[in-house]
């Protein structure tokens, strides 16, 4: 099968018109490396009238009283709601509060206090309701520690004009150092200093990352609603292993290992955890009339085995492999009915691997990881939104290291699609560069041409396959328009970043063009 990091071996692709546009980042203040909160504050979840509040309490007391504040003002003069929780050694003394009794649309500062310290304080915002003009999200993926710093979240901190941040998963890698990068150079060696297996290494694995200063600023200032990918578990993990999973090597059962994992993940994320009762993390955000939210689980929910031969032509006309098992398929249909029933403008579905088409010259499917190993799950979507003319929808996506624009049409190399008009296009997808995990074409000379062949594909309108970086999607009642924003590198923090492109689907189209 070919992974991410074997993509370029057999890949195409396209060149993207760079236009440069950006200022280099002040540093980050360096994160606390002792005291109470030296992971920091973060917020998640956003609803009309509350959002879940996160930190964690270093002590080994237990249990410890947490005091916490929210106000509708950065100096606590209007606080709205306050209360006390306890810190408790079972979860690894990470302390969530579901805040109710908040106002739709609005912007809120919150702390905590604890062991006589108090914590930075944190700004979050609660979604709109009736009709709202503009919603932007910042979108990322695939932040690997060990292979540089986290400039593309200093970026993302440094905006003030963000509803949310996507984070569409590979939040932490899960590997031994020396294994997918060592960390030496930059001082960002993993830890614990080896493949994070159990509970306790997969709570070192968050607090490691969470110990990052940019990290914990874009946590501090934004809200953040977050689905994972592999790698918060294992490589290419799906619903009963992982191709990173050997329970014959000591690693024991991948049950108990996707159990700790998914406990780690609820312990140290800003989530609201009853919608991840049994490890669902799939759920629905309302943005007013403008958006409707939909993110998806494609990796432990329901997906069945991922192809190890991207050429199976009998596992990939088998009908029963899913990528999101048949409750979560069903979910996704009626979320999508139900927006369409209430006439909201944009449907936007948050997830994890390339939703559109990604194949060779020879039309044979280049990574069956992808949605493309899972062809009927696919058309399933597809169907629906054909049958029920379902339009005006975004698909984003992370996972693959590089920036791509197309359009997802039902077979784009038919004369059933047109490329110039997006005639026969259902949706548009948007996918977003890593922060820092390295691209499959770093160090090859041909990348440019790569780019160039890929734009070829007639759905593929822009890809970049060099440059880490973010999406801001920008979404109106008349257009949802997607910014690259690329870095110039990850080398050194603080590095400038670039408007590399800016492509936009009109309402009613499904077409994405360049801005």
């Amino acid at each position: 099968m070919i992974t991410r990091r074997r993509f370029s071996r057999h890949s195409l692709t396209a060149v993207g018109a760079l236009s440069l546009a950006a200022c280099a980042a002040a540093p980050r203040p360096a994160a606390p490396s002792s005291g109470a909160f030296r992971h920091g504050v973060a917020s998640g979840d956003p609803l009309a009238d509350r959002v879940v509040l996160w930190t964690r309490i270093s002590t080994e007391a237990d249990p410890v009283p947490v005091r916490w504040w929210i106000a509708a003002d950065e100096g606590f003069q209007r606080i709205v709601n306050a209360g006390e929780v306890s810190a408790l050694a079972v979860r690894d003394h990470t302390v969530k509060v579901d805040v109710v009794g908040l106002e739709p649309g609005r912007t809120y500062h919150y702390r905590f206090a604890a062991l006589g310290e108090e914590s930075p304080v944190g700004r979050t915002r609660t979604t709109p309701v009736a009709t709202v003009s503009r919603v932007r999200f910042a979108v990322a993926s695939c932040a690997n520690h060990p292979f540089g710093y986290f400039n593309a979240y200093a970026r993302i901190a440094a905006r003030p004009d963000l509803d949310a941040v996507l984070h569409l998963g590979d939040y932490y890698y899960e590997y031994a150092p020396g294994t997918y990068g060592d960390g030496d150079e930059f001082d960002r060696v993993p830890s614990p200093a080896k493949e994070v297996v159990t509970l306790d290494e997969y709570r070192q694995r968050h607090a490691q990352y969470k110990s990052d200063p940019d990290l914990q600023e874009a946590h501090r200032v934004h809200p953040w609603i977050t689905v994972w990918d592999d790698h918060e578990t294992a490589d290419n993990s799906f619903r009963d292993g992982a191709g990173n999973h050997d329970p014959e090597n000591g690693e024991g059962a991948w049950a108990d290992r996707k159990a700790a994992a998914v406990r780690a993940y609820h312990e140290w994320m800003p989530i609201r955890e009853q919608s991840a009762v049994g490890g669902r993390i799939y759920r629905s955000f309302r943005f007013g009339d403008l958006v409707d939210l939909l993110m998806l689980d494609t990796r432990l929910h329901g997906r069945t085995a991922i192809l190890a031969d991207r050429n199976d032509t009998v596992g990939l006309a088998d009908p029963t492999r899913t990528i999101l098992g048949p409750d979560q398929q069903a979910w996704l249909a009626e979320e999508l009915r139900a927006s369409q029933r209430r006439r909201t403008a944009w449907r936007v579905l948050g997830q994890q691997c390339m939703f559109g088409q990604l194949v060779d010259d020879e039309r044979l499917i280049l990574n069956a990881d992808q949605w493309d190993g899972y062809p009927f799950s696919r058309d399933a979507v597809l169907d629906q939104l054909a049958a029920e003319s379902i339009r005006d929808n975004v698909v984003l996506t992370g996972d693959i290291h590089s920036s791509w624009a197309l359009d997802i049409a039902r077979d784009p190399f038919t004369p059933e699609y047109n490329a110039d008009t997006g005639r026969g296009s259902l949706a548009v997808e948007m996918v977003t560069p890593a922060v820092s995990s390295p691209s499959p074409f770093i160090g090859e000379e041909d990348v440019l041409e790569r780019e160039r062949r890929t734009m070829e594909r007639p759905h593929i309108h822009w890809v970049e396959f060099r440059s880490r970086g973010y999406v801001v999607v920008d979404v109106t009642p008349e257009r949802a328009q997607g910014e690259w924003w690329l870095l110039d590198g990850v080398d050194q923090r603080g590095a400038a970043e670039r408007l590399a492109a800016t492509l936009a689907t009109e309402r009613g189209r499904n077409h994405l063009v360049k801005g």
